[in-house]
């Protein structure tokens, strides 16, 4: 029986995928990176070219910890309290009422000052979305 266009070639030839040595080999180049936090290549050609000296670093805060600065019109703190609201709060939490949010937030073990700031939410509305919460909080949002 013939083999025509490939119909019963081998997963290899096939497959784009890694083999499981070859996978392990990435895996181990990459480990010094991931463990050190720096990279750890003796060939500069695979370094990431740095930034210009006298450009601007645009994924650093240089006066707090936020990685790419602040939306307008919101503050550092906005943008933290959101985020961790969203990280506690998921897609499939939504859309719901106060009481219920702060169900969905004790369910995922939030911290109690995310449960708290839940407790807040005004009686009587449905939330859509993460930013329908952060607004009936009174936190700033972009703009």
């Amino acid at each position: 029986m013939s083999e025509t266009g490939d119909q019963f070639a081998g997963v290899s030839a096939r497959s784009t995928k890694h083999n499981p040595r070859l996978d392990e080999e990435l895996q181990h180049e990459i480990q010094g990176m991931l463990k050190g936090e720096h990279a750890t290549r003796s060939e500069e050609w695979r370094e990431v070219e740095p930034i210009a000296e006298g450009d601007r670093d645009l994924t650093a805060d240089p006066a707090g910890t936020l990685v790419g600065g602040t939306p307008v019109g919101m503050d550092a703190d906005a943008v933290v309290a959101r985020a961790e609201l969203a990280r506690w709060l998921v897609r499939a939490d939504f859309p719901n009422t106060g009481p219920d949010l702060v169900e969905a937030a004790l369910d995922h073990r939030a911290p109690d000052a995310v449960v708290d700031e839940l407790r807040r939410l005004p009686e009587g509305e449905t939330y859509e979305r993460i930013g329908d919460v952060v607004r009936a909080l009174g936190y700033p949002t972009e703009t």
